[in-house]
C-alpha cells in the first residue's frame, strides 16, 4: 500500500500537467494535447542544436503554462507548433468560457539540451 501514494501522487501531477490548462479540460483540449504528444513523442537527439523548447497551454492572463523539450531530428517543429498553437487557443477559450483567473506569473522558457541522447528541459536555477 505504501508504493501506491507516490503513484498517484505522480499520475495527479501529470495529469496537471499534460492538460496545461487552467480548470478541467474539455474534450477539444485533450484531444490537441494527444496530438501534440503523438507529434513530440521522439525526443532522441545527437546535439544540444537539435534540442528546442516550446511553451503550452495558456494562462488565463497571458503567457504558456509550462514547456516541452522536443527535438528537431525527427520531428516536424511547423506541425507541432501548430498543434500548440490549437491548444493555447483552446485552452484560452476554456479559460474565458470558465471565467478562469491566474496569477499572471511570468513561466521563464528553461530552454533544452540533449542528456543522453533525448532532449529534455534544462532545469531553472
Amino acid at each position: 500500500m505504501k508504493n501506491l501514494f507516490p503513484a498517484l501522487g505522480l499520475a495527479a501531477a501529470s495529469l496537471l500537467i499534460l492538460t496545461a490548462c487552467a480548470g478541467p479540460p474539455e474534450e477539444p483540449v485533450v484531444a490537441l494535447w494527444q496530438q501534440i504528444k503523438s507529434a513530440n513523442a521522439d525526443l532522441r537527439c545527437d546535439d544540444n542544436s537539435q534540442c528546442h523548447s516550446i511553451g503550452v497551454g495558456a494562462k488565463a492572463c497571458g503567457g504558456p503554462e509550462n514547456y516541452l523539450a522536443w527535438s528537431s531530428k525527427h520531428s516536424d517543429g511547423a506541425q507541432l507548433k501548430a498543434l500548440v498553437a490549437q491548444h493555447a487557443a483552446a485552452c484560452r477559450d476554456d479559460d474565458q468560457r470558465k471565467g478562469m483567473m491566474s496569477t499572471c506569473s511570468v513561466v521563464s522558457d528553461p530552454g533544452a539540451s540533449c542528456r543522453a541522447g533525448v532532449c529534455v528541459l534544462n532545469q531553472q536555477q
